[in-house]
């Protein structure tokens, strides 16, 4: 049976991969987690102090996208819009990249038609190439799914068609790793990256615990975090690390099945360095968790959910599909597909001590909330406002896109591509108002900068940056910062002199030297060097160094010369 058929409609929704279904339709206690299932009740929203705006109702009989699972979030563009997927809909009936203002325009921008893709379950994107990436679990050359890249308005680019025996069906779009590249899985587990610019396919040589249901994650170490809903020692999911360039993977945690298990969501890194992540279906009540772990791969703190009654009905909600979002005000925010007042799902937010409040309680297609079935995480606008989309509900029964904003949620910058930037290069910074930006800095360190419009800038990293927040002031004293710190790769410029014998002092002028920890000439590590400032390292040729390239080695990476040193 297809996942939800609208009643009283011809319109069709057609069925994702088996083992994606799997994971809507698991059993626990006798309650068969199926969006079929659940009764269109209403109720009011909790929380006075949020509000609550249904911006957009799909619509599957209007020729346009509709059912929007868009696993991951909706991504905000250059030009301050969101753009997403979605599953259904369109002229093919395939789906389509649709975009959407803040305020609910809807757009839909490129139609699949079976070549390009089919049926798209993931989001998308945005790489600091300024174009988007993501992902059709159907449709390409072998119909086993296709890789993307999306240029606003209309021209889509099929960079890959899995074949089956490189992977298939991928259900989430690639993420970009700090080294610049995408990195992405498929249903089956096989592994991939993307090469920018030039948009080149590479499979990598190992494959996830299981199945991906979810988006990579880059932290603030520059590792992927990823989780799977199966695979692990009891085969109830799975939270892994893969290092770049080489895609090397490592299983962090193997959930034990007995009051914990099922990921489906991506994890998240939180103000305080540690990692968060749901369960959608196990935990003490079996109606969801949501974990706290280090980097390392230890369980902290848990929060359940708790249990069902009849329909679906609780306090808390529970089966939350979507993950987390760590936002402006400290507490991280999420949406649950099933449970509270109406069946229907909740909106919530939980601080990083795993404290959790009620916002709302989704009321379906009549009511104050309008939505049912939430499978996108949230995502902060930079104006502020929380955004999301339900896969079901609203005016048609075909999902919504909402927005949620307190007093509390303040403007934000964000970073177009990885937080792990070179100095001497171009960052694309989105924002609101930005033609009315004074100054753009990097921790203390002022950055040039250049504006394109209101809502987005660039700026070129200086030198003498450190690891930190951006912030932009404005003509008016106000200063938006990014959510997290932005890192600063390691890059040789020169070196002088550019050859000498052994004992010879010599400069190595670049950027992101903070930290370093190791130089070496032609391979063998100096003995003597000195951390002059950010930009300046001095070190003395080493006794046995050789001809060959100089290397500095810092917490976020490793930078070689141009040119080469030669040893007299």
């Amino acid at each position: 049976m297809p996942l939800r058929q609208k009643l009283g409609s011809s319109v069709r929704k057609p069925m994702p991969p088996n083992s994606v279904l799997d994971v809507f339709s698991r059993a626990r206690n006798g309650f068969v987690l199926t969006l079929l299932s659940l009764l269109l009740l209403a109720a009011a929203p909790l929380q006075a102090q949020y509000t609550y705006t249904d911006w957009y109702d799909f619509n599957c009989n209007d020729g346009l996208g509709c059912a929007p699972y868009n696993l991951g979030h909706l991504t905000q563009g250059t030009d301050g819009n969101f753009y997403g997927t979605t599953n259904t809909g369109g002229v093919h009936a395939f789906g389509t990249i649709f975009m959407l203002t803040p305020s609910g325009g809807y757009t839909d921008l490129w139609q699949f038609d079976g070549v390009t893709g089919e049926n798209p379950l993931g989001g998308l994107t945005l790489a600091s190439d300024g174009n988007f990436y993501g992902t059709a679990v159907g449709g390409g050359a072998f119909n086993q799914g296709t890789v993307f890249r999306f240029t606003p308005p209309n021209s889509l680019t099929v960079l890959h068609s899995f074949n089956g025996s490189d992977g298939m069906s991928p259900t989430v779009p690639p993420v970009q790793g700090k080294d610049g590249n995408l990195y992405g899985a498929t249903n089956v587990g096989t592994t991939y990256t993307i090469l920018l610019p030039t948009g080149t396919f590479q499979q990598l040589p190992n494959n996830t615990p299981m199945t991906v249901y979810a988006p990579f994650y880059l932290a603030s170490d520059g590792n992927l975090y990823g989780t799977t809903s199966y695979g692990g020692t009891s085969n109830t999911g799975t939270v892994f690390r893969m290092t770049t360039p080489g895609g090397a993977i490592k299983v962090l945690y193997s959930f034990t099945g007995i009051g914990d298990g099922g990921p489906a969501a991506p994890v998240v890194q939180g103000s305080d360095g540690y990692l968060y992540g749901t369960s959608y279906s196990t935990g003490k009540n079996n109606s969801g968790q949501i974990f706290k772990m280090t980097l390392n791969g230890k369980i902290t703190k848990t929060f359940d959910f708790d249990a069902f009654g009849p329909q679906f009905v609780n306090t808390d909600g529970g089966a939350p599909f979507a993950g987390l979002l760590p936002a402006s005000d400290g507490y991280l925010y999420g949406a649950n597909g099933l449970g509270g007042a109406n069946g229907l799902g909740t909106l919530f937010k939980v601080s990083t001590g795993l404290s959790f409040t009620k916002i709302f309680d989704f009321t379906g297609t009549t009511g104050a909330v309008l939505g049912n079935g939430p499978q996108a995480g949230l995502t902060q606008h930079t104006n502020g406002t929380l955004n999301g989309l339900t896969f079901q509900g609203g005016a048609n029964n075909d999902g919504t896109f909402f927005a949620v904003n307190t007093l509390n949620l303040t403007q934000i910058l964000t970073v177009a591509g990885p937080i792990f930037v070179l100095p001497g290069g171009p960052v694309e910074i989105l924002g609101n108002n930005l033609t009315h930006v004074m100054n753009v800095s990097f921790g203390a360190v002022a950055a040039q900068f250049s504006v394109g419009s209101d809502s987005v800038l660039t700026a070129t990293v200086p030198t003498q940056a450190v690891d930190g927040i951006i912030t932009a002031t404005f003509d008016t004293g106000l200063q938006n910062q990014t959510q997290s710190a932005v890192h600063i790769l390691p890059v040789i410029f020169n070196l002088d002199p550019s050859s000498g014998s052994v004992g010879t002092p010599v400069d190595i002028s670049g950027g992101g030297f903070s930290g370093a920890k190791k130089v070496t000439f032609g391979g063998v590590a100096a003995t003597i060097f000195s951390v002059l400032s950010p930009s300046l390292i001095q070190a003395t040729v080493p006794t046995g160094a050789k001809t060959g390239k100089v290397a500095v080695v810092t917490p976020n990476g490793r930078a070689l010369s141009p040119q080469k040193f030669t040893v007299r």
